[in-house]
C-alpha cells in the first residue's frame, strides 16, 4: 500500500503541474488591440549622440534640438517601465533644411543625418524587439519637401499635381490634388510615381524589420492607392499594422478608408470629446459613450482605433486645461484614466506623462523633460501596467451603466473579468451609486489603491473625491476562481480516490 500511495501522490502532483501549465499557457494570441503606443518626435525626445548636433539650436522652436535614434534606444527601458508595448516615431527619412519634424522629405531612401544612420535605426528596432516593443514609423506619401529636386527634373514633371492650394475642403478632388500648406503634391495616379512609393514602403520594412506605419495625410491621397499600398506591405509582413491619419470629425468619412485596407485610425472625433469633457469640471461624460456607439456601427473593428488626448499638431491638453483655469494635474489624471480604460489603443504623446504644457505648433513640440513631474509619470506607468494585466481593459465590451450629470460609471467585461470605471467630474466630493446584477456576492477592488469596497446585494455606493476617477475590479472571495476551481476539483478527486482504495484494501 505504501508504494501505491507514493505513486498516487506523485500522480497528484503531476496532475496539478499539468493543470497549472495549461492555465499558464491558456493565453490568447496577442493582437494590435492589446498594444499601448507611445508617440515620439525623434528630434525632441532625447539626445543620445552629440556627434550629429550640427545646426542644433534649442532656443529656436523651429530648429533641430538634438534628439536622435540613439536617444530613443537609450530610453527603451524607460518606455518599458511606462507599460509601453509599441512606439510610433515621426518620419525618419532625410529632410530638407529645418525639417526637424520629418514631414519635408528630401530623400525617401535615406535617414535624416541629424537622427543617425540606417544602422542606428536597425539597432533601435532590434533592441526594441528584444524588449517586446513594436516599432511604427510615420510615412508620408502625399507630398515632398518644399524644395525637392524632382521639381527641377524634366523627366519628373508629371510626378506632381499642378500647383494649386486646397481651397474647398468639401471637394474631395481638391483635397487629394491640392498642395497642402504649399507642399508639392505627389501624383500617385502616375504609375511611375506610385510604383516608386510602393517599392519604397516595402524597402523600409525589409531593411529595418519595423512592425507598422502611421500613414500621414491619408485623406489627401486617393483610396485606390491605399488599396494597393496595404496589399503590398502585408505581402511583405502579414501582420503589418497600418494606422491612418484621417483628420476629420465625421466617423463615416474616416471609416471609408477601412475599405482601402487601413485597419486603424487616430480617432479625432473621440479626441475632440475627450478634450472638451476633461479640460473642465461639470461636463457630462455621456458623449464619450455616444462616440463609442457610433464607432461600433461604422468601423470594421473599433477596438483597433488609436485614442489620444495630445499630439504634435494640436494644443497640449494641459494648455487646454490652463485656458479654462482648472487644475491640470487633476484634469490630466482623469483624462489619462479614460484613455487607458476605454476601448481602442491608447496613444501617449511624449511628455504627457510629465504634464508638459504647449500651445500651437511648434510650442507643443518642446524637448522632452524626463524630470518634470514624477508623480504623473508614476500614475501613467501604473495605468499602463493595469491595461496589460487586465484583458477587460483591452478587449472587453463597453457600456455606460450610470450617468448623473458629471458623474458616470462605465462597465467593461471580458470572459471571467469585469471592471467598472467610475468618474466624478465635479469639483465637490460625492457619492456615486449604481446597480448591476454582476455585483451580487462580489466585492470591488480599487486596482490603483488596492482598497476593497464591500457591496450590498446588487448596489454599490462609492465615495469619490471631486475631480477623480477610479478603476474597480469585480472580485469574488478575494481569490482566483479558476485556480480554486481546478485545485478544488483535483483535491476532491484525489481524496475520493484514496478513500476508495482504502475501503477496498479493508474489504480484501
Amino acid at each position: 500500500m505504501g508504494k501505491k500511495m507514493r505513486i498516487l501522490g506523485l500522480s497528484f502532483l503531476l496532475f496539478l503541474s499539468v493543470q497549472n501549465k495549461a492555465l499558464a499557457e491558456k493565453k490568447e494570441e496577442r493582437s494590435w488591440k492589446d498594444e499601448t503606443i507611445y508617440f515620439i518626435m525623434i528630434d525632441r525626445f532625447h539626445n543620445g549622440d552629440k556627434r550629429n548636433d550640427f545646426e542644433v539650436d534649442t532656443k529656436d522652436p523651429s530648429a533641430y534640438h538634438g534628439g536622435d535614434f540613439k536617444g530613443v534606444t537609450e530610453k527603451l527601458d524607460y518606455l518599458k517601465k511606462m507599460g509601453v508595448t509599441a512606439i510610433w516615431m515621426t518620419p525618419v527619412m532625410k529632410n530638407e533644411e529645418r525639417g526637424y519634424h520629418g514631414y519635408w522629405t528630401e530623400d525617401f531612401y535615406d535617414t535624416e543625418e541629424h537622427f543617425g544612420s540606417k544602422e542606428d535605426l536597425k539597432i533601435l528596432v532590434k533592441e526594441a524587439h528584444d524588449l517586446n516593443i513594436k516599432v511604427i514609423l510615420d510615412l508620408v506619401v502625399n507630398h515632398t519637401g518644399y524644395k525637392h529636386p524632382w521639381q527641377n527634373d524634366p523627366a519628373k514633371q508629371d510626378w506632381f499635381h499642378p500647383q494649386e492650394e486646397i481651397t474647398n475642403w468639401d471637394n474631395q478632388e481638391n483635397v487629394e490634388n491640392g498642395w497642402l500648406a504649399g507642399l508639392p503634391d505627389l501624383n500617385t495616379e502616375n504609375p511611375e510615381t506610385r510604383n516608386y512609393l510602393l517599392d519604397m514602403a516595402e524597402y523600409w520594412i525589409k531593411e529595418t524589420d519595423i512592425d507598422g506605419y502611421r500613414l500621414d495625410t491619408v485623406k489627401h491621397v486617393p483610396k485606390n492607392f491605399w488599396i494597393e499600398f496595404s496589399e503590398r506591405v502585408k505581402k511583405v509582413k502579414p501582420d503589418f499594422y497600418l494606422i491612418g491619419e484621417v483628420w476629420h470629425n465625421d466617423p463615416r468619412y474616416i471609416a471609408e478608408y477601412n475599405k482601402a485596407g487601413i485597419q486603424s485610425f487616430v480617432d479625432y472625433p473621440l479626441f475632440n470629446e475627450m478634450v472638451r469633457i476633461f479640460r473642465q469640471t461639470g461636463q457630462s461624460l455621456s458623449e464619450l459613450n455616444s462616440v463609442w456607439e457610433r464607432n461600433k456601427y461604422y468601423y470594421e473593428d473599433p477596438y483597433m482605433l488609436g485614442n489620444f488626448i495630445d499630439n504634435h499638431d494640436n494644443i497640449r491638453f494641459v494648455r487646454e486645461v490652463l485656458l479654462k483655469q482648472e487644475d491640470p494635474e487633476k484634469r490630466l489624471k482623469m483624462a489619462l484614466t479614460y484613455l487607458y480604460t476605454a476601448p481602442g489603443i491608447p496613444i501617449l504623446y511624449q511628455g504627457t506623462e510629465h504634464m508638459m504644457d504647449g500651445a500651437k505648433d511648434p510650442d507643443n513640440r518642446r524637448m522632452m523633460d524626463f524630470d518634470q513631474n514624477k508623480e504623473i509619470e508614476t500614475f501613467t506607468a501604473k495605468l499602463g501596467e493595469l491595461r496589460q494585466k487586465h484583458p477587460a481593459l483591452r478587449r472587453g465590451d463597453f457600456s455606460l451603466i450610470k450617468e448623473d450629470r458629471a458623474k458616470a460609471v462605465f462597465k467593461r467585461s471580458y470572459k471571467n473579468e469585469t471592471v467598472f470605471i467610475v468618474f466624478n467630474n465635479d469639483k465637490k466630493d460625492g457619492t456615486v451609486s449604481f446597480s448591476d446584477r454582476d455585483l451580487q456576492k462580489h466585492d470591488l477592488l480599487d486596482v490603483m489603491t488596492k482598497d476593497t469596497v464591500n457591496v450590498k446585494g446588487e448596489k454599490a455606493e462609492l465615495f469619490l473625491k471631486g475631480e477623480a476617477a477610479h478603476v474597480y475590479l469585480l472580485q469574488k472571495d478575494k481569490g482566483s476562481p479558476i485556480m480554486f476551481t481546478v485545485l478544488g476539483a483535483a483535491a476532491v478527486f484525489m481524496i475520493g480516490f484514496l478513500i476508495f482504495l482504502y475501503r477496498k484494501r479493508i474489504r480484501t
